[in-house]
């Protein structure tokens, strides 16, 4: 059970150093990283070192670091115009007279993305880099937007038809369980009810937060903001080219036209040993949201903002190192995240909670409780797709084996995975949305569990055992 106390110390360590001795959360990621090591240079792996510089280098070249530093720098190009400025008065003549307006459209707008683009970072940054600093200007308090804009990236995994809900139901149907179309139905309804809180949770937040409408005297009328600031508008096309391009009949024209489903993926192993077979590329696995939304959203930043940009060496040089100490804090802990996440991997820790997962002999009630945590424990090194990857098959099993329906059991288990976003410290779009939003990750690490981790884990038992029915 090495990967488990690996895990256990290296959440403790990050809790006491940060939360207890109140210091700086990029400490705190580098010992709890350093935590890890120990457990692997210890025999917890064959090569410790070699366990170690893996880890590290293939944290290094995870899209995510690059997308958070990029969204950190994006945000000050942003700042230094007028170009969001306008875009948010535009938004607020339209829908500034509701209280709370821009929760609402954050919320909304994370389920509507969650539903084409199913990649939890890519929701936070397509929806955050826009409500975001509306929410902020609308006098919600930064770390609360970054909450809600990470909050949302859940919504990917909570309705079909991800990548994740693929590699769950493929293994399932593999194993005779059930048939990969007996999930649709049961996920999307999960999904809605997931939705339904998520904007019963954004009614509570602006009222106990006395996010007030905007000041009729503090909005434009609408024909005067569309006038000034139509061409800011644009910005929305750095979020839709790219989805154009993955999702929908222009990204299959395109696939077929360029070959990319002649390509196969590598075959994907289940924890219980079933091999799936490989699957054709599409056109999601060459054209990255998160990398190209912030690296077009820069470029368009760079064009429409170019009057009021430097425009000498010395100017660059001076507004770059202004980001400095937030690339700082969000790179190191984005890097000691993921190294620590490929660590644990590496220590067994999917295998060795599977064997406590398959040894639960419970009621239904107390059987999806115990499965719940244990899956949300893993969804916090891990992605999504590798928790189901490595136990989502079991999982279900186990459910099932309690007397839950298979799909429903199904529904559940996904569910609990959605809550890799909102699990601090390694959900890559906490630190996506602490980008954008300016502010310290660390702030957004207990609303998270409250509002979001908790309760979304609270609303998968619930669907397990048919209180909330799908």
């Amino acid at each position: 059970m090495t990967g488990v106390w690996a895990l256990v110390t290296f959440v403790a360590v990050i809790i006491v150093w940060n939360a207890a001795l109140k210091r700086n959360i990029g400490e705190a990621m580098i010992l709890g990283f350093v935590a890890v090591c120990v457990f692997a240079l210890a025999g917890g792996t064959e090569d410790g070192w070699s366990a170690i510089g893996a880890a590290v280098a293939d944290a290094m070249q995870e899209e995510v670091t690059f997308a958070g530093l990029a969204f950190v720098f994006m945000s000050y190009l942003l700042a230094s115009t007028p170009v969001l400025d306008r875009l948010i008065d535009l938004l607020n003549s339209v829908l500034g007279r509701l209280r709370g307006g821009s929760v609402y459209t954050a919320t909304v707008a994370g389920g509507i993305f969650g539903a084409i683009a199913h990649v939890g970072a890519a929701i936070t940054a397509a929806v955050g880099s826009v409500t975001v600093p509306w929410m902020k200007r609308a006098g919600v308090r930064p770390e609360l937007a970054a909450t809600v804009a990470a909050g949302g990236a859940g919504m990917g995994v909570s309705f079909p038809f991800s990548s994740t809900m693929f590699i769950l139901v493929g293994g399932l149907a593999a194993q005779g369980v059930m048939r990969s179309d007996d999930i649709v139905k049961p996920l999307a309804l999960a999904g809605l009810w997931c939705l339904g809180y998520r904007l019963v949770l954004a009614w509570f937040l602006i009222r106990r937060n006395g996010i007030e409408p905007i000041a009729a005297e503090d909005r434009l009328p609408l024909r005067r903001s569309l006038r000034s600031g139509w061409t800011s508008l644009l910005l929305f096309l750095p979020i839709l080219v790219p989805l154009l391009l993955t999702r929908g009949p222009l990204a299959e024209a395109l696939g077929t036209y360029s070959g990319v489903g002649d390509a196969m993926k590598k075959p994907v192993t289940l924890a219980d040993g079933t091999t799936l077979p490989p699957q054709p590329y599409a056109m999601p696995d060459v054209i990255s949201l998160i990398t190209w939304i912030p690296v077009l959203m820069i470029a368009l930043v760079l064009f429409l903002g170019r009057r009021h940009l430097p425009r000498t060496t010395a100017g660059w040089w001076s507004t770059i190192g202004r980001a400095a100490p937030s690339f700082g804090v969000i790179g190191i802990t984005i890097v000691a995240a993921f190294s620590a996440s490929n660590l644990l991997a590496d220590l067994g820790l999917a295998g060795q909670l599977e064997t406590v997962l398959s040894g639960l002999d419970a009621p239904a009630w107390l059987m999806a409780i115990a499965i719940g945590v244990i899956i949300v424990a893993i969804a916090i090194p891990l992605t999504a797709s590798a928790t189901m990857a490595a136990v989502g098959p079991v999982a279900v099993a186990a459910l099932v084996g309690a007397g839950i329906p298979a799909p429903v059991a199904a529904a559940a288990v996904l569910i609990f995975a959605s809550t890799e976003g909102a699990s601090p410290p390694s959900g890559a779009p906490i630190y996506v949305a602490a980008g954008i939003a300016r502010v310290d990750p660390v702030k957004t690490f207990l609303p998270l569990l409250k509002y979001y981790c908790l309760p979304i884990l609270a609303m998968g038992v619930l669907i397990a055992v048919g209180a909330l029915p799908v």
